[in-house]
């Protein structure tokens, strides 16, 4: 087989890589996202790489479609089953205020109103043993409810089902054999930790796309192989690995974030090739922007995410890359309320109808308009002219609905206006990489910043110069850079127990036999899904001063004593909260990565040899608005593709390529280095 194919689904972009095994290249796509067809959408982006789907070996696909469907509420009508005075947990929740002075606070609804939430007598004690037999009479009855009702998925979530889920399982069996083409799901088949709600949530979450994500993966699955493709298709999971489309469809949530995942594998590959052991991964695309933290190759794992943010969402246990993201895109919209305040964002024009320059229709100015309006990319040059972008359009948006309310008039008032909207922009992704960098203790003067998505180079060097970053990265093809990252994805399990013991004494005489559990059931799932044969584990422990409610997490190690773990979990502790006390430690929980190799390319096959002949010169110049004390400035503008490994370059200039363009400021120092990446010093 010859090549490898990667599709990503954005909110506004969806981007194609595809890997020619044969030829060492790799070809890029990339369309306007179809929110019509999302599948049509992703295949539409293969036209322009000629690739032929017969001799495909693997397609990877990372996609919106799940954290789409929970924000826009357009999941199956979905029941929950509680044990006996459990129905209204997901109500009740936590039972805090995250924004207690806020007097007219809600949190959004939950996924399944009480109408549809109901009880079954059946109950384990905290230890696992049976303290009451489940009903399977009321199960049958209540199957029988749901097929009058119209119910297209169950979740099941029983009380201390984390300890024994016997209870679930045989509630699953039950209403599958009485309720074909039901989707039914079970909160211990996605996490066994004590954490109630949550586990009642991310049950609920997982029912609610089930349905819709199983026709989804279907669809995409029938269309690839009606073009005569025979390989393997995988799915992009949010944890940074690929996942098979039985375990897909077994738990939908895990895809959550499966789009920004990609752009992080591949910054690490990244920081890896040119030996940079801390970078701060940020992806600005057309909706969003994301940002990371990359350390010696490594980027973190979260345990639980928090569907439309903490203070006001609901959460999933669910492995999900640690990721910060605002609404701060190149669609994000510009408006000035009554008030005469700017705000930009978190309101996007996504691809329908997309910013005013797109001419498709849209009328409130976007980040993007600013940066057309303020020449900072190019109206006839943007994706090889294939998107041809109306500036005239775009300044007239501006000035219309945002300089003239602001009190700007004539075209300085524009300029004026364009760069207010991009002020505003980075100081929300500025607030993003404070909020992963110093509110967690770390320098972010000490890392690099790599950048990519469409907008991210536009932004790179300001964002540095505002943080006092002292170097920027743009790796080649940024706007595609996503999908490279998922080409060199490998295969990941994340499995976790709650394990409660004091870190004193025989402590590791519980630890150790939960850990051996995990990696059996680990190497099972890689084994018989993926055929996965080498495998390679990180392991970790929750750990916690007694009495408090939330926990660090500890690396462990084969070799470690319980002593060494303390002295460990103390320093990490110290490092994010400034202070360490004389307290008792205890665990809570254990966690365990696995991670298996797929068929897949190296770096260094994806970048190739970056050779170019002649001497570079400029494409042209043109007129680009800089930042007081800047302003208005002729600037060259060159083709990436014309400049070799090597070539140094000074700004103001512009830098432009398929499917993005860098901004360098007045005083930055560029060079290109040997994977084709653009290094910029900053000032």
């Amino acid at each position: 087989m010859r090549y490898m194919v990667a599709a990503d689904t954005g909110g506004t972009f969806t981007d194609v890589a595809v890997y020619d095994a044969e030829a060492g290249q790799v070809r890029y796509g990339k369309t306007l996202t179809n929110y019509g067809d999302l599948v049509e959408g992703a295949l539409d982006g293969l036209k322009g790489t000629d690739v032929q789907l017969d001799q495909a070996l693997l397609f990877k696909h990372g996609t919106t479609h799940v954290i789409n469907t929970f924000i826009q509420r357009t999941g199956a009508k979905t029941a929950l089953l509680a044990t006996r005075g459990f129905r209204d947990t997901l109500e009740i929740g936590r039972g805090n205020r995250p924004v207690p002075f806020a007097l007219e606070y809600r949190r959004d609804e939950p996924l399944v109103p009480r109408t549809r939430r109901f009880e079954v007598a059946g109950r384990m004690d905290a230890q696992g043993q049976e303290i009451e037999p489940l009903d399977t009479a009321a199960l049958e009855q209540l199957a029988e409810g749901f097929k009058r009702d119209g119910i297209e998925a169950v979740a099941i979530s029983f009380i201390n089902a984390y300890a024994n889920p016997a209870h679930e399982e045989a509630a699953t069996a039950l209403l599958k054999r009485c309720l074909p083409g039901v989707y039914v799901t079970a909160g211990t088949l996605l996490t066994r930790e004590w954490f109630e709600y949550e586990r009642a949530s991310t049950a609920a979450a997982n029912a609610y796309v089930g349905s819709r994500m199983g026709s989804y993966i279907g669809t995409f699955d029938q269309r690839l192989r009606e073009r005569g493709f025979a390989g393997t298709f995988y799915m992009m999971g949010s944890n940074g690995g690929v996942l098979s489309v039985a375990r897909t469809l077994e738990q939908p949530v895990a895809l959550v974030e499966s789009g920004p995942i990609g752009g992080c594998i591949g910054a690490a590959a990244y920081a890896v090739a040119l030996n940079m052991p801390k970078l701060i991964a940020f992806d600005m695309g057309g909706t969003t922007a994301k940002c990371a933290l990359v350390q010696d190759g490594q980027f973190d794992i979260q345990p639980i995410y928090y569907v439309g943010g903490y203070d006001h969402g609901f959460p999933l246990k669910t492995p999900v890359l640690d990721i910060v993201e605002v609404g701060a895109g190149g669609g994000s919209i510009a408006s000035v309320d009554a008030r005469g305040i700017l705000s930009v964002g978190p309101r996007s024009a996504g691809s329908e109808p997309g910013p005013v320059a797109f001419g498709r229709g849209g009328t409130e100015p976007t980040v993007t308009d600013a940066n057309l309006a303020l020449g900072r990319i190019s109206g006839g040059s943007f994706m090889k002219g294939k998107l041809q972008l109306d500036t005239v359009g775009a300044r007239a948006a501006i000035g219309q609905r945002v300089a003239a309310p602001l009190g700007f008039e004539g075209e300085h008032g524009i300029d004026a206006a364009a760069q207010g909207i991009l002020d505003l922009a980075t100081t929300t992704m500025a607030t993003a990489i404070k909020e992963i960098t110093i509110e967690r203790g770390y320098d972010v003067r000490e890392f690099g910043l790599f950048v990519f998505g469409g907008g991210g180079p536009l932004f790179g060097s300001i964002l540095a110069r505002s943080l006092r970053i002292p170097q920027v990265v743009v790796p080649p093809h940024p706007g595609n850079f996503a999908t490279l990252g998922m080409l060199i994805a490998g295969a990941r399990v994340d499995l976790s127990r709650t394990v409660v013991t004091a870190a004193t004494g025989h402590a590791l005489d519980l630890i150790w036999p939960a850990f051996v559990e995990l990696e059996d059931s680990a190497r099972h799932t890689l084994e018989s899904e993926l055929g996965a044969q080498q495998l390679r584990f990180d392991r970790s422990l929750e750990m916690r001063y007694r009495g408090q409610k939330h926990t660090v997490r500890v690396p462990f190690e084969a070799d470690v004593d319980i002593d060494a773990l303390v002295k460990r979990f103390e320093i990490i502790y110290k490092r994010r909260y400034g202070h360490a006390n004389n307290n008792a430690v205890e665990v809570l929980g254990i966690r365990l990565g696995a991670e298996a190799d797929v068929p897949r390319p190296e770096l260094a096959d994806l970048i190739g040899e970056q050779t170019v002949a002649g001497t570079p010169e400029s494409s042209g110049r043109r007129s680009v608005y800089f930042p007081a004390p800047y302003g208005r400035i002729d600037v060259p503008v060159w083709r990436r593709d014309t400049l070799p490994a090597g070539f140094a370059l000074d700004g103001p200039a512009v830098i432009e390529e398929y499917s993005s363009t860098t901004v360098l400021l007045p005083g930055d120092h560029a060079t290109v280095g040997k994977l084709g990446e653009i290094i910029i010093k900053c000032l």
